[in-house]
């Protein structure tokens, strides 16, 4: 079966850092094409349907309501904000995935794979396998920070997790998602309640 081709949007002003990411995908991401993009209004203006868009937080940082404005318009991507310095934690909320640019390659790429197919994933309505490691952490009762702690992930990761889950099941209470972690076989009632 043929896969569609993915448009990934890069926004970076640097041109190092731009290229680095644009080589790393370009060798580990099958389907894609990588479009740079100067700035949040070139990304408005563009002619593709973006997958994904991997951006500098300091690019929405005092444009926020545009920022906002720009996710309704690309509605089906999923936002990855790429962190070297200093973001307001208002700012970060804003992203569907946050990357610190001091974290291993490979948990960029695997941000990247299990999100480039968001659309099909949404669509099946199934939790990914870090969603189901997240949603047994939850029932347990832990905090996003222990979760993290326990998944070596960013806390940042952990609410983008849940917010997926919480879009994919409906269920927004801790409660709901409980019974529903039960009646679906992910977590037993004696590991929920321990």
């Amino acid at each position: 079966m043929h896969k569609r081709r993915k448009n990934i949007a890069i926004i970076e002003p640097s041109d190092i850092i731009y290229e680095g990411l644009f080589n790393l995908i370009i060798k580990n991401i099958q389907n894609s094409n990588i479009h740079r993009i100067d700035g949040i209004n070139d990304l408005q203006d563009s002619e593709y349907e973006f997958s994904l868009v991997i951006i500098n937080p300091k690019c929405v940082e005092n444009r926020l309501k545009e920022f906002i404005k720009l996710k309704k318009y690309h509605h089906n991507a999923l936002w990855i904000g790429l962190v070297y310095s200093y973001i307001e934690d208002d700012v970060l909320q804003k992203f569907n995935q946050i990357f610190k640019i001091t974290e291993p390659i490979d948990n960029l790429l695997n941000i990247i794979n299990s999100n480039i197919d968001y659309d099909d994933k949404k669509q099946n309505k199934e939790l990914s396998d870090r969603e189901i490691d997240v949603l047994k952490l939850l029932t347990q009762g832990l905090s996003n920070k222990e979760i993290a702690d326990k998944l070596f992930i960013s806390t940042h990761t952990v609410i983008s997790h849940r917010k997926n889950i919480v879009e994919k099941t409906g269920i927004k209470s801790l409660p709901g998602l409980t019974i529903y972690a039960i009646s679906k076989n992910i977590t037993s009632i004696n590991q929920s309640f321990n």
